[in-house]
């Protein structure tokens, strides 16, 4: 007799003796009083701080965005329905849809339930209609970027992060008339770094390869109507495909795909993550909508957030904390150690009402365990000022090396992420 329940009890097992085992905190925002929370636990409730929001802009409790999804619930009602193509496809989806085909300057654009199944379905379609695909995939991508080159079912190349010489290598020796897809994100959400577009889109047209950019942790934070890295970089047109969230800047929930008619269409009729799921609703779309229009139109929600973001690293760099080197509003700060950061999570939390999330393998690699903070608009001076006091009382009485003793450690490399696994989530 197989005894089921003790594989999984084994599996539960082995989380915990790798100190990688979740523990999820059980918040409750409050409307209008962003980042605080209510943290619930063990009968009580406290308020707090939370540090490591993807709602980037605060846009979650923004009053246009809460009103529209309000307006849209009451006169429409709370599901959708159904899928698309059975009666599923409301009005303010349609509205979303435009706004975002307009947002990325593209013919066409397709919601999704999220942005995990968007990347999933949109890379294994594209993919699996073109002949004889060859994908080309940064080495650091989202697990869902992952998942749809994995079922693609066709053959794939990884090029090393960011690193455009090996990429043209690997264009160079692929046959001449062969389909090339090259996938890759704008903002790698853990190291804060971003992707060279432009030479990436200069390798594409040399080599005649389709593009896909994952920009979902720079759509509402960059360029003039919040288009994300691309349209800050001026290289939008080049895209074939980009692809983004309604769930971080925009604060609302859905992942979406932008292109031309024909490609949209394309993964609208042949997607099964698509085709085969109830469709985003009303209030939702409505809510998203707004939130999008509301951007394109104001810049002080960005001006804002870098602001905060780079008093942040100054801030905390200059009290000694390891601040790790980010080009954009991603801060992560180095605990190199997956124990202690689970501690200094939970001391953060017990002892100062501050929420950060350990980020430990396999979202990052073995070593490179880290604390990642996002500061918004929203985090005045004073929070600023209190989590860095925070962080060096934390780093203080759990033993975490500073950026001075950092430097005089013997430094062992990092352990490489393995690619089926990595960027699994927070």
């Amino acid at each position: 007799m197989i005894d089921y329940q003790s594989h999984f009890k084994s599996a539960i097992e082995a989380l915990h003796a790798e100190k990688r085992y979740r523990v999820f905190a059980d918040l409750e925002r409050i409307a209008g009083e962003f980042p605080s929370a209510i943290w619930r636990h063990d009968g009580q409730a406290e308020r707090i701080t939370v540090w490591c929001s993807n709602d980037y802009l605060g846009m979650g409790q923004n009053e246009k965005v809460v009103d529209a999804l309000t307006a849209a619930g009451r006169s429409m009602g709370t599901g959708a329905g159904g899928t698309r193509n059975i009666s599923g496809t409301n009005h303010p989806l349609v509205e979303l849809e435009r706004e975002l085909a307009d947002l990325h300057g593209k013919e066409a654009a397709l919601v999704f339930t999220s942005g995990f199944v968007s990347n999933e379905a949109s890379i294994s379609t594209i993919a699996r209609l073109l002949p004889d695909c060859l994908i080309l995939s940064d080495e650091l991508n989202h697990a869902s970027m992952i998942e749809g080159v994995r079922k693609a079912g066709g053959k794939k190349q990884i090029f090393r992060h960011n690193d455009v010489a090996h990429l043209e290598e690997l264009l160079a020796a692929a046959e001449p008339n062969r389909a090339k897809l090259i996938v890759f994100e704008s903002v790698y959400s853990m190291d804060g770094d971003v992707a060279p577009i432009a030479q990436i889109c200069a390798l594409a047209e040399r080599y005649n390869a389709m593009t896909y950019i994952d920009e979902v942790h720079a759509v509402g934070m960059y360029g003039a109507r919040g288009g994300g890295i691309s349209e800050r970089d001026g290289v939008a047109h080049r895209l074939d495909v980009i692809e983004g969230t309604l769930a971080k800047a925009f604060g609302v929930l859905g992942g979406y795909i932008a292109g031309s008619r024909d490609v949209i269409d394309a993964v609208r009729s042949y997607a099964p993550g698509f085709i085969f799921t109830t469709a985003l609703p009303p209030a939702l779309a409505a809510a998203a909508t707004a939130s999008i229009r509301h951007l394109k139109a104001s810049g002080l929600e960005r001006e804002g957030q870098q602001r905060q973001a780079a008093r942040t690293k100054q801030v905390l760099s200059s009290a000694d904390l390891p601040v790790m080197p980010s080009d954009t509003h991603i801060v992560p700060i180095l605990v190199g150690d997956a124990e202690l950061c689970k501690q200094a999570s939970d001391r953060l939390l017990t002892r100062h009402g501050i929420y950060i999330q350990p980020i430990n393998y396999p979202t990052v690699p073995r070593g490179t365990e880290r604390l990642r903070v996002t500061p918004t608009p929203l985090h005045g001076d004073v929070l600023i000022d209190t989590l860095r006091d925070a962080l060096v009382e934390t780093f203080q009485a759990v033993g975490i090396p500073f950026a001075t003793e950092r430097r005089n450690l013997p430094q062992a490399p990092a352990q490489a992420t393995p690619l089926l696994v990595s960027k699994a989530g927070g």
